[in-house]
């Protein structure tokens, strides 16, 4: 049975608390960033679902001063780790060092905490740092703590990390491998400007403009919300189609159409459903509604699906992305439950 039930007394307040926050959000963002409307929404959908996310464009694009001004707004603790391939698990978890009790003369071990140790965490060109300290952070990220030796410590709560990569240098990297990547909630591309948005960025940069920015939300604001995003109801039908999107995406299913089955090797696992759900729920109370469409799950299937969606070489070959592949599905798969019984 389709759950039609609204959010209750505080839930339906908090919903329009969101709703106002966010409003808020992108009006104090805008200040600072120019465009990149999209952007800034996968970014913080990801973050009131508890997600991570990787933003993949080239330099310059400002994903450094997106995620710094998203932490300000947002009044959260905030830490940059540059990776380069000297980095070391213990240069970002932190380490035991060996220190002297002056009073006692004894020896003895002091954890220093590690920029992993803070609410939002900018991992720029993780691309560029060998798969043991990309394994350490993957840790952190799903676990939210962080094992030095024989002890585990707890990160800060709410814990974000955004991730960037830039596509067009490859030499000296160490590409995610998939399994690392179905980490992420989102792969969210940030493309060039427009060009009276350019514009707007050569006056800003060019000039002493200061942005004069305001907290929005607290940590502890954040949490109650991401608490709500997951009571939002959301229909079987919704259900059904995320589901739908996804298992069409596998080569190997019956439901899976021919061109799927031409150009896809690997396609999503069940991780992507949940995260289609999530964000939809997230996408829908972000924009002052009680329940998710499938509108919402098809506005964010690019980010969901593009780094899970493995395409064949023949699809490389004819410059096939996976991106090209999923808004195929989306125009594929039926959309209502009258849909489905007419193309059944």
């Amino acid at each position: 049975m389709a759950q039609t039930n609204e959010p209750v007394g505080g839930d339906i307040q908090l919903v329009r608390q969101l709703n106002d926050s966010y409003k808020a959000m992108t009006a104090q963002l805008s200040k600072v960033i120019v465009g990149q409307n999209d952007v800034i929404e996968q970014v913080l959908v990801a973050m009131f679902c508890r997600g991570h996310a990787l933003l993949v464009g080239v330099p310059g694009l400002a994903k450094t001063l997106l995620v710094s001004t998203i932490a300000r707004v947002l009044h959260l603790t905030f830490k940059r780790v540059q990776f380069t391939p000297d980095l070391m698990p213990s240069d970002i978890t932190g380490t035991d060092v060996l220190e002297e009790d002056h009073t006692t003369g004894k020896r003895i071990f002091r954890f220093v905490h590690g920029p992993l140790f803070a609410n939002m965490i900018l991992a720029d060109e993780i691309n560029r740092t060998p798969p043991k300290t990309q394994a350490a952070l993957l840790e952190a990220m799903q676990e939210h703590n962080v094992t030095v030796g024989e002890k585990t410590y707890s990160l800060q709560e709410p814990f974000f990390v955004l991730a960037t990569q830039n596509p067009i240098e490859q030499e000296g990297t160490y590409p995610l491998p998939e399994a690392q990547l179905d980490r992420f909630m989102f792969n969210i591309i940030v493309d060039y400007p427009k060009p009276d948005e350019e514009i707007l960025i050569m006056k800003q940069a060019s000039s002493d403009y200061k942005a004069d920015l305001q907290a929005a939300l607290s940590g502890d604001q954040i949490i109650k919300l991401q608490e709500i995003v997951r009571r939002v109801p959301v229909a079987d039908h919704v259900y059904m189609y995320a589901r739908d999107l996804v298992r069409a995406t596998r080569p190997n299913q019956p439901e899976a159409p021919d061109f799927v089955r031409e150009l896809v090797n690997w396609g999503a696992g069940p991780r992507a459903s949940i995260y289609l759900i999530l964000a939809g729920k997230a996408r829908a109370i972000l924009n002052g509604r009680f329940h998710v469409t499938t509108e919402d799950i098809q506005k964010l299937a690019l980010p969901v699906l593009r780094h899970r969606v493995i395409t064949t070489f023949n699809a490389e070959a004819q410059g096939i992305t996976a991106d090209a592949v999923v808004r195929r599905l989306i125009e594929h798969i039926p959309v209502t439950r009258e849909e489905r019984l007419a193309t059944a």
